[in-house]
């Protein structure tokens, strides 16, 4: 097990040790279940009482929390608890590659380009002339098409499949049963038979470096042209790339959100669950869409929306409240209404007396 001083954890984050610099943990646990000789991290004061029951040997805390230092336990003090934590704890797990080689029950195509530094799991099917790069770790039933091309220090999980022509980048991630580069959905229909046409697919799939792709999730060929995941783009499980869309640097895909064809990301977008996002719209850099909305039109640098379809967060949240009370301003309207009618009733029972004694 890989073990580390908290001085060499402290330069990898730029954080500062409280107390022993040379004390050796061996990984990053929660508060409820680190053990001695593991490392733990809080963000909160109101958290106090867990640490000091906690059985961490070291905990990872903000800078600007000065609650802590009388701590039993070294502390390392950090700008981002969160970010700090992840490092170290991928710091922490790493492993060095093991180069297995080709397992004798995998099936090679003809013409093809394999690094000697890879590890491709049994039952693998390879298709002709893939070229796979360095430190490639390639796990029982993936599927490679024809003429793949995949980037040093992929990982590619169980069952998942790259089909014919698609482009991996370096490091990119396929976790198992992704899908990437099947065919868009496109047809078209005879109005006179009712017969769907399908179109063909026959562009491709290119991932661009540090992408990482969830389970069960698909990114369809381009019809023409290319569908674009570009550098270090996170997709959660079960979500839907549609054909021809371009995701931009760095955005987030939640689980199960989906994006109709042709329909494109600026950098550094979040998209939350179950999200769906309309054909041919483009949404800028660092838009934010809140859970369970739809998108049907262009949003602009730096918007916040939710709601379906999408409008400003801001709006949205109000229109949302006022449909809570939707059924006390029916009632209210339907009070009105009656007493209404009621006056009215009075007001013609008065004209007709006065027209009588005329």
């Amino acid at each position: 097990m890989k073990q580390a001083t908290l001085g060499e954890l402290a330069a990898l984050v730029q954080g500062n040790v409280l107390g022993d610099d040379q004390l050796k943990v061996s990984t990053v646990n929660s508060l409820e279940l680190a053990e001695p000789g593991q490392l733990t991290f809080i963000n909160s004061v109101k958290l106090a009482d867990k640490l000091a029951a906690s059985k961490a040997s070291a905990c990872i805390v903000p800078k600007v929390l000065n609650d802590f230092t009388e701590a039993d336990i070294p502390l390392l003090q950090v700008d981002n608890v969160d970010l700090a934590s992840a490092r170290i704890h991928n710091y922490l797990l790493a492993e060095e590659f093991q180069a297995t080689g080709i397992h004798e029950r995998a099936v090679i195509g003809a013409d093809c380009s394999i690094s000697e530094q890879v590890a491709i799991g049994p039952l693998v099917s390879i298709g002709d002339r893939v070229k796979i790069g360095d430190r490639v770790k390639i796990e029982p039933g993936v599927v490679i098409g024809d003429d793949v091309q995949i980037g040093e220090g992929c990982l590619l999980h169980a069952n998942a499949v790259v089909a014919y022509g698609c482009t991996l980048g370096k490091r990119v991630v396929l976790h198992h049963g992704a899908m990437i580069g099947s065919d868009g959905f496109g047809f078209a229909t005879d109005p006179q038979t009712g017969i769907h046409v399908s179109k063909p697919q026959v562009g491709t799939v290119q991932l661009d470096d540090d992408v990482q792709i969830g389970a069960n999730s698909c990114v369809d060929r381009a019809a023409f042209g290319v569908t674009h995941i570009q550098s270090g783009v996170r997709i959660d499980n079960q979500v839907m790339v549609a054909h021809n869309c371009v995701i931009g640097e760095n955005s987030i895909l939640v689980g199960q959100s989906g994006m109709a064809g042709s329909s494109t990301l600026g950098r550094h977008v979040v998209l939350a669950g179950r999200v769906a996002v309309n054909g041919h719209v483009h949404l800028d850099d660092g838009v934010r869409v809140a859970a369970l909305s739809g998108v049907h039109n262009d949003q602009k640098k730096g918007a916040v929306v939710a709601g379906m379809p999408a409008v400003d967060i801001k709006k949205w949240g109000r229109a949302a409240a006022a449909f809570t009370r939707l059924p006390d301003m029916l009632r209210e309207v339907r009070r009105l209404r009656k007493d209404l009618n009621a006056l009215s009733k009075k007001m013609h029972s008065s004209d007709d007396r006065t027209d009588a004694k005329e």
